[in-house]
């Protein structure tokens, strides 16, 4: 099984086409770069319902609605707000499945969280997950890796990996 971008996003693609299921991103770190991935495959606009791009902290809670409280106490960068992000963009874009990251690409830590802590938040039907992903590298890297990261994710949440 290929294990680079393009083709993790291929595998992405033709499983939830196979499923007739759908994808939502929320993505601080990444910028859209998640959603611009799976866009690239051809046939995505039978599962990618869309993203959100939720750079900065308060459109965590406007557009992803990720509570206030759920910010106050844990942050930007956190197992709970990766969890709320994840299902407030499944529940605004009407999509089966979304992803959600968060996290810090460098090059500086951020509010106490070191460069490479990203947060990886699934939510579907019978799933809801977040895991903490330690990254290395420069910031592009680091991003890289994260939509990387994302799309193994999705796949083993659907059993394929």
């Amino acid at each position: 099984m290929g294990d680079n971008t393009e083709t993790l996003a291929s595998r992405v693609v033709a499983r939830w086409a196979a499923r007739s299921e759908t994808i939502a991103c929320c993505e601080s770190l990444t910028a859209g770069l998640l959603s611009a991935t799976l866009a690239g495959v051809p046939g995505a606009s039978a599962v990618l319902r869309g993203g959100l791009v939720v750079y900065a902290t308060d459109l965590k809670e406007t557009l992803a609605g990720v509570p206030a409280e759920v910010l106050r106490e844990h942050g930007p960068v956190a197992r709970r707000t990766a969890l709320c992000m994840a299902e407030g963009a499944r529940a605004r874009l009407r999509a089966t499945w979304a992803v959600a990251l968060t996290g810090v690409a460098g090059p500086e830590p951020q509010d106490g969280h070191p460069v490479g802590e990203v947060w990886l938040g699934l939510r579907g039907p019978g799933v809801r997950a977040a895991r903490n992903l330690r990254l290395s590298g420069d910031r592009a890297a680091i991003r890289e890796e994260s939509v990387r990261q994302a799309l193994r994710g999705l796949l083993a949440a659907a059993g394929e990996e």
